[in-house]
């Protein structure tokens, strides 16, 4: 009988499932949309755990009902998540009394800002595995803060999870964790099998080392480990699945994208050649090396997180998609063109792409109808290179144009900026020492022909896709065949499961020019952001303490 494997992807706005066969060809999909509670004023952004299992749920008994295959013949599941927090087991939510159903900090909110600095000034050494500066995007920061803001909500949760490890808690009862989640978001030290009960200690949050970490895990896997016990009972009737099938130890979202795509057939061959561009909400690029190496802003190196054996370079872009959806609610033109958009059945940026490209005669010259626009995406911070979550975005060139051709201008600008974010990570990992051939893009936008040009040409490097349509969801059916002994380990499994179906070269010439001449201009306006934004702080910090 043939059998299958599913892969669950949980995004910030939808949870995504996929069957696949062992081959790796996709049989069928479905999404779930999840709720996204958003406090602008206070930087918090908030989810509801329960909403997610319930759309995870959704959506894998409607992929499997797509496929029109016998729900017995699955043989095992794979998760990946974002890496949001999930308080699970307190008393209340996270942040509105009155709405204690909101369980989770998104991986977005900034609310750990303070606490994230007063770690960082602390300086302990654990700190240079995530490029020598602690994000609030990650989970120390914020378990400081409920610590500080909501002491009964923090000492009366059960368990604190990765929301990856919380959905397979959720498939198996497990209290294991995925090496993956806690190695990259919580400071577990990988390479060395422990937590650093010091680093704990020292920025407050030592009673997680007193209790022995019970609330954070104590067992940590590998990603691809068939965690104990399979599918529960309760999980497989939600899920309308066999219990008792395998449920692998899983991935966060843009690792899973990397497992699904850096070791394609048809592409460089070699997971270390080729680096992992994963383009939602926000972007992560992962590159893997033998050998440890650290790279200042760069989050890292992590052992084993990704590619099996192997050390992993994390960057990103806290906002690429959100980036762009922000930039083209600022034209005066979106609202028509997206009611125009709709009447063709198209996303706004979809249409907006084919607008780009039905104006120039090969991809690779849209960068010219960009004009004198040039943006600065950085809207929620610069993640990497230069680590630095208080940075704003930046946009110059405008004119009064209003009409939809400018909005397209806008787009472009943005898809380059967008690509020369990409290109400052890569330089800044080369300086390193770590150096790769190529890029393979997944995840939404990041696909599309025109995307894929622009982030050759802008960075310099071709840019390859799978030919499988969903590599995220590729990734975590990687880890399910790992888990059911479909394949003998994971190296195996992404070899034999993924390949190369299309590859863009940077075009060079007049064209490698403009985008070097543009590039240029990102970084002066990056750095002329920086200094204004410096030389207001003492004013404005001076006016906000008189206010208060």
């Amino acid at each position: 009988m043939e059998t299958y494997l599913i892969g669950i992807d949980v995004g910030t706005g939808s949870a995504r499932a996929g069957v696949f066969d062992r081959s790796g060809t996709l049989c069928g999909s479905a999404r779930h949309d999840i709720d996204l509670f958003r406090d602008e004023r206070r930087a918090r952004v908030e989810q509801s755990s329960a909403q997610i299992w319930d759309a995870v749920c959704h959506a894998v008994r409607a992929a499997v009902a797509t496929a029109g295959i016998d729900p017995a013949s699955v043989t095992g599941i794979g998760v990946d998540a974002t890496c949001s927090l999930v308080v699970q087991g307190a008393p209340a939510g996270v942040g509105d009394a009155d709405h204690p159903e909101r369980d989770v900090i998104v991986w977005m909110d900034h609310r750990a800002l303070e606490q994230a600095q007063r770690i960082n000034a602390g300086g302990h050494a654990v700190l240079s595995y995530v490029g020598g500066v602690i994000s609030p995007e990650m989970e120390t920061p914020k378990l400081l803060w409920l610590k500080e803001h909501l002491p009964a909500v923090y000492h009366g949760a059960a368990h604190f999870f990765d929301l990856t490890d919380f959905l397979t808690w959720k498939a198996t009862g497990s209290l294991q964790r995925s090496s993956c989640t806690v190695t990259c978001k919580w400071t577990y030290l990988a390479h060395e099998g422990r937590w650093d009960a010091d680093y704990f200690r020292r920025i407050g949050l030592g009673d997680l080392a007193d209790q022995g970490f019970a609330r954070i895990g104590q067992e940590v896997v590998w990603p691809g480990t068939a965690l104990r016990g399979g599918l529960s009972g309760q999980a497989a009737q939600a899920l309308q699945l066999r219990p008792g099938i395998a449920v692998a130890a899983g991935l966060i979202d843009a690792h899973a994208g990397g497992v699904g795509t850096v070791a394609a057939r048809g592409g460089a061959g070699d997971a270390a050649a080729c680096m992992a561009y994963v383009f939602g909400t926000s972007s992560c690029t992962m590159t893997s090396n033998a050998e440890a190496v650290f790279v200042p802003g760069v989050w890292g190196p992590y052992y084993n997180a990704m590619a099996p054996g192997m050390w992993l370079n994390e960057g990103g872009q806290s906002a690429a998609g959100a980036a762009i959806d922000h930039l083209l609610r600022l034209h005066p033109a979106t609202p028509q063109a997206r009611q125009q958009a709709a009447a063709e059945g198209m996303e706004l940026p979809q249409w907006l792409a084919a607008r780009a490209l039905a104006a120039v005669a090969q991809p690779a010259q849209a960068v010219w109808l960009a004009g004198q626009i040039n943006v600065v995406p950085e809207f929620l911070g610069n993640r990497s290179p230069l680590a630095d979550p208080q940075a704003r975005a930046l946009l110059l060139g405008l004119g009064m144009e209003h009409d939809i051709d400018s909005l397209v201008a806008f787009y472009v600008a943005g898809l380059c900026s967008l690509g020369y974010g990409l290109r400052q990570i890569i330089e800044a990992q080369a300086a390193c020492g770590v150096r790769i051939a190529s890029i393979a893009v997944s995840g939404g936008a990041g696909t599309h022909a025109l995307t894929r040009q622009l982030l050759a040409d802008a960075t310099g490097l071709p840019v390859e896709i799978t030919a499988c349509p969903e590599p995220v969801l590729l990734g975590s059916a990687m880890l399910a065949a790992v888990a059911a002994g479909t394949h003998a380990d994971l190296k195996t499994a992404m070899a034999a499961m993924s390949s190369v179906a299309g590859r863009n070269a940077p075009v060079g010439e007049t064209i490698g020019q403009l985008h070097q001449a543009r590039y240029q201009a990102f970084l002066n306006s990056q750095q002329l952001a920086r200094e204004v934004r410096d030389s207001l702080a003492p004013l404005l910090a001076a006016q906000s303490a008189t206010a208060h």
